[in-house]
């Protein structure tokens, strides 16, 4: 009985330690072909947050002025110029009431239009409810749909562009609107967003974000909710 036990014992430590080694080796492994693959899988992860470019005229140029950047508003001005679209329309932040704009993110979307010398511009107060880019999906679709547009160009952040045209191609679509992307790089190199410690916050950030609306939000609109009828437009 002793020999028996002592015996069973021994080879479950064997078995542990086996294990153990089996995982450390693993472990070592997944590290070193992280390593020696990274470039691969930075630049596949930067660009699977970015939408395909669309360089077709629209009917509106949407500046995504949710996170205010002053190259979005340079870009959107490259286009108009180019003729790919005649109008601009910018959400700015609501203030209490519905359609009644805050003053201080009115006038900054103000001064960085015309920094860009764009001709003419609209804006449009969002109420931020959260999810804030779905609520505002459906902002937007109602007036788009008011002024009968067929056709949007969405002007937005590279990292955070795949998300927008997965949100506006879902919620514009439903109303016969054309959606097309123009993902703006900014400062940030998309294949090297590694560089910095703020480029991979928003990359990590906007992952999680794009997997949240694509397996979770998007579903659920498909299963016939519109959670934007009732909160987005009060």
């Amino acid at each position: 009985m002793v020999y028996g036990w002592r015996r069973h014992l021994f080879y479950w430590k064997e078995c542990l330690r086996t294990t153990w080694k089996f995982r450390i080796g693993v472990l070592v492994i997944l590290i070193g072909l992280g390593v020696f693959t990274r470039d691969f899988w930075v630049a596949q992860v930067g660009r699977s947050l970015v939408c395909a470019r669309d360089v077709a005229g629209s009917d509106v140029l949407l500046i995504e002025n949710f996170d205010p950047t002053y190259v979005l508003f340079e870009r959107a001005e490259e286009l108009q110029r180019a003729r790919l679209a005649q109008r601009v329309l910018v959400p700015i932040q609501a203030l209490g009431e519905p359609g009644v704009p805050n003053l201080v993110s009115r006038d900054f979307a103000d001064v960085m239009a015309r920094r860009a010398r764009i001709p003419a511009w609209d804006t449009l107060p969002i109420a931020e409810i959260e999810p804030i880019t779905l609520n505002a999906a459906f902002q937007l679709r109602d007036r788009l749909v008011q002024d009968r547009v067929k056709s949007v160009t969405v002007v937005t952040s590279a990292f955070r562009s795949r998300r927008s045209a997965l949100v506006y191609g879902t919620v514009f679509g439903r109303a016969g609107i054309l959606v097309r992307c123009e993902p703006v790089n900014g400062a940030g190199v998309v294949e090297h967003w590694t560089a910095s410690w703020h480029e991979i916050q928003t990359v990590v950030e906007e992952f999680l974000k794009l997997q949240y609306y694509r397996f979770y939000v998007i579903p659920f609109l498909s299963r016939g909710a519109d959670p934007g009828a009732s909160r987005g437009r009060r």
